[in-house]
């Protein structure tokens, strides 16, 4: 199976209808150097859910960025996204990986659980997520995750690790310095009036600590 090195800004997708919009929005995260896109919409029906995933899909092709599919395996092999997101409510990883692929990443919501995480390694994910560490203005009915989970969950787990949850370049940095490998953002990155600047900042924070590690 693929190792995959997801590191940097993981940008999630708002909830909106306008494709041509949601695509602009993307581009410029992508222009910025982005390398992996979580297409994300609780609001879309199947048809237009179907219409920005292809569009998104072709779009970070472009980039050679990872598109990955929120919840839906069905709609990831339909536009041959690069892997699925999952949550507590969807399938477990083995029948995801089963579906999918061998080569297909897969991430899984482990919330403030690091039991889950360890789960979730051992059937193939490619990723988990911890979160929320900060109230979110995308998700009202998440859990508290405490900054120490990063660094602890780097001692028993060998694949990436994300950190989400009302994250913002102002608190950041702290979730960085505890280890996380990916930051996965949603409003503080679309919801601003220069996409690609904002994307560019929160990549230079790995940037950043990295040429601390190395000095």
């Amino acid at each position: 199976m693929i190792r995959h090195d997801i590191k940097g800004l993981y940008a999630i997708t708002p909830d909106i209808a306008d494709t041509y919009q949601l695509c602009e929005m993307t581009h410029q995260a992508l222009r910025a150097g982005v390398r992996y896109v979580q297409y994300r919409n609780k609001l879309a029906d199947d048809r237009l859910r179907l219409t920005q995933a292809e569009a998104l899909t072709a779009l970070c092709r472009d980039y050679g960025a990872r598109m990955i599919i929120n919840d839906h395996c069905d709609l990831a092999i339909m536009v041959n996204a690069d892997g699925v997101h999952l949550g507590k409510d969807d399938m477990m990883v083995s029948e995801a990986r089963d579906y999918l692929g061998k080569n297909k990443i897969i991430g899984v919501s482990c919330y403030n659980q690091l039991k889950l995480a360890i789960g979730a390694e051992k059937q193939g994910a490619d990723y988990v997520a911890f979160g929320a560490f900060f109230p979110s203005l995308t998700k009202t009915d998440t859990v508290k995750a405490s900054t120490r989970l990063l660094s602890e969950a780097k001692n028993y787990l060998n694949i990436p690790i994300v950190a989400i949850g009302g994250i913002t370049l102002e608190n950041a940095a702290k979730l960085v310095n505890y280890g996380c490998d990916a930051l996965a953002v949603c409003h503080a990155l679309f919801n601003t009036q220069c996409i690609r600047s904002t994307a560019a900042s929160f990549n230079q924070l790995f940037t950043d600590i990295e040429t601390i590690s190395s000095s």
